[in-house]
């Protein structure tokens, strides 16, 4: 076939894939390739702007390196991450999912239940604990529970690592015989993702704020349970309601109390005040 036009090329295209072995790409690449086409002929994209196009995806892969995605924060923004998290994450009575975000670290440092993981962070103190369960209560024991957040003044260790002196704000921690973990870091802060890059650009021609409320990143993982990737954010935020990437869930708002000083709940005297903040998390057993 030759001489293709615009009601053509789609089923030229969709005939020269129709031969994919396997059929979940199959039916991956034949629905991108439909789709792709149709918003292409409703919008009646001209040459300047698919060349535009073309240049902000190479330069949202040329801001990526070892500490940022700026992929990652285009899915974000674009509500994609949100998107494909509903349509795999939901219900069921386990914690609620949403977005991993950027700023993940694989392999963080191990520390003991209790230990303080703020670093070089400077910020109020904030003792963190709860249980990790099954969706029915049963306490798991031995589970992994990966933690990471800002600090005070809205930035992740891996952004301003030479300032906090290495790894800051983000630890591993392994559940005890009651499925409890505990540990000492800083209140987190609202922060804007980054937006220096093409997804910041984005941000402006869109008149959208870049802003994320506070929150602290939780991961765990038992086996025989689905992975947790999900948040616990700080009640009475002001972007709850405007989230830049849209992952905020009700369930997922904790209260972070505020003390004047005294006896922490874990006995350790506190002579300056801080928070504290208590959430419980449910595993959902896994499918596969």
């Amino acid at each position: 076939m030759r001489n293709f036009n615009e009601t053509t090329i789609t089923d030229a295209v969709l005939e020269r894939i129709d031969n994919t072995p396997d059929p979940r790409l199959k039916q991956v690449c034949s629905s991108l390739v439909r789709h792709l086409h149709d918003f292409v002929r409703d919008v009646r994209l001209t040459d300047a702007e698919w060349a535009f196009a073309i240049d902000f995806l190479t330069r949202t892969g040329q801001k990526c390196d070892g500490n940022r995605q700026e992929f990652i924060l285009l899915s974000d923004t674009l509500g994609i991450s949100m998107l494909v998290d509903a349509i795999n994450h939901g219900g069921g009575g386990s914690t609620e999912t949403t977005v991993l975000g950027p700023f993940y670290v694989q392999g963080p440092p191990e520390y003991p239940l209790g230990a303080d993981i703020r670093g070089g962070m400077k910020g109020e103190p904030l003792y963190a604990s709860g249980r990790v369960t099954d969706s029915v209560g049963k306490p798991l024991a031995n589970a992994i529970v990966d933690v990471w957040h800002s600090d005070d003044d809205g930035y992740y260790d891996v952004q301003r690592i030479e300032d906090v002196g290495g790894l800051s704000g983000r630890a591993r921690f392994r559940t005890d015989a009651e499925g409890r973990y505990s540990f000492w870091s800083i209140k987190p802060a609202a922060y804007p993702i980054p937006y220096d890059g093409p997804v910041g650009e984005m941000l402006v021609a869109q008149k959208r704020h870049p802003w994320r409320p506070a929150h602290v990143h939780f991961m765990i993982e038992a086996p025989g349970y689905e992975k947790l990737a999900t948040h616990v954010f700080v009640n009475g935020d002001q972007y709850l309601d405007s989230d830049a990437v849209f992952g905020v869930k009700d369930s997922l708002i904790a209260n972070f109390i505020h003390h004047d000083g005294g006896k922490a709940p874990d006995g350790k005297a506190m002579t300056e005040p801080y928070y504290t903040v208590e959430y419980d998390f449910k595993l959902m057993p896994d499918a596969r």
